[in-house]
């Protein structure tokens, strides 16, 4: 048999086998729907579109959710601390007010003590009593007073009470401030009345002017401290020594201003007024070695200072108590600024013997 009449068999074979089976007309029944082997690039493209389209939708959706979400809780934010702020600026303002009363109670009072004219009555803050002034006359008086006129984050009626308490400040009387080494508000006295008691009066109109004879007498000293420094020869003036003794002085008139200070206050307690009186009223006398007594005990005290042996066994004996009973109280020394001034009276007082000498040679300090 040749190839080709097997193949012509093999495929009659086929033929029939094809023919034998039942067509879908037969059976009466309809074929499935072909499914799409391939798909069109523009379908695929429009799909993917459309999902993200979707999704974008869907993101966009979320986002303003957040955001209104968030922008509710910084307005509840914003609620709590605009009313926490309204709360403190409340409580501020009421301090103010309490602090500005007792200054004010304090300051009167502190008037009267000292025989000083009254305080003028406090205009009204709000301005409510008194009658309103034009922006335009506002802002020319107080180009005339020299001041700004509008401050940073100031309205119309904070610049109003600012002008109000200048025009307090103003019609308040100015102490008139004296020449001399250490100025001050204290009047001087003439030398005739500088003289200094021996004893700290009792009545405040004596007191005050004691302060001023305290601050008259000073003064006095350290101008002629000061004149006599300037009387040396060149030489001397410019030697190292003449140069010490020239800081020396500088020093003492630096370091006696917040002495000065507290006399203008009448604040200086008795502990030390008492002391400084007796120095004063002894160097006035003439009696340098009894007023640097007076120094001594006010600077160094009367304790008993510990010398040798205090302590010989394991166990503190009774009496040592006695030796420190002193530890227990504020040391005047202590406060330095108190050291500087009472170390400046001594300078003072050391010039003074050389400017005044005592007719007694016993009474020269060493």
């Amino acid at each position: 048999m040749d190839f080709a009449a097997l193949m012509s068999k093999e495929i009659s074979k086929a033929k029939g086998s094809d023919a034998s089976k039942p067509s879908a007309k037969d059976t009466g029944k309809s074929s499935p729907a072909p499914t799409k082997k391939y798909m069109r690039r523009g379908d695929v493209e429009a799909a993917r579109i459309e999902a993200y389209n979707e999704e974008q939708e869907r993101l966009a959706r979320e986002r303003e959710e957040r955001m209104a979400n968030k922008r509710k809780l910084e307005e509840e934010e914003a609620d709590r601390v605009r009313e926490r702020e309204e709360k403190k600026r409340r409580l501020a303002k009421e301090s103010k007010k309490r602090r500005e009363e007792e200054e004010t109670a304090k300051e009167r009072e502190r008037r009267r003590r000292l025989g000083l004219p009254e305080l003028p009555e406090n205009t009204p803050a709000d301005g409510d009593a008194e009658e309103d002034i034009e922006e335009e006359e506002l802002t020319a008086k107080l180009r005339e007073m020299n001041a700004p006129i509008k401050l940073f984050g100031e309205d119309y009626r904070a610049c109003l009470r600012r002008y109000r308490r200048l025009v307090q400040r103003a019609a308040i009387p100015k102490k008139k401030v004296t020449d001399g080494p250490i100025p001050t508000t204290l009047e001087p006295v003439s030398g005739g009345q500088m003289i200094i008691p021996a004893k700290i009066p009792k009545d405040q109109e004596n007191r005050l002017f004691l302060f001023r004879q305290l601050a008259s007498y000073f003064n006095m000293v350290l101008s002629e401290w000061e004149l006599a420094l300037a009387k040396r020869d060149i030489s001397v003036r410019e030697s190292f020594q003449g140069k010490q003794a020239f800081n020396a002085m500088i020093q003492s008139r630096e370091n006696m201003t917040p002495l000065f200070r507290l006399f203008e206050k009448s604040d200086l307690e008795d502990g030390l007024l008492e002391p400084i009186v007796e120095i004063v009223h002894k160097a006035q006398q003439r009696r340098y070695v009894d007023a640097n007594d007076a120094y001594l005990r006010v600077s160094i005290g009367k304790a008993a200072w510990p010398i040798g042996v205090t302590m010989v066994g394991i166990h503190e004996r009774s009496a040592r108590e006695k030796l420190h009973q002193s530890d227990q109280q504020a040391h005047i020394l202590s406060d330095e600024i108190t050291r500087k001034y009472l170390q400046s009276i001594k300078r003072c007082l050391s010039f003074a013997q050389v400017r005044w000498p005592p007719e007694d040679q016993l009474q020269m300090m060493g």
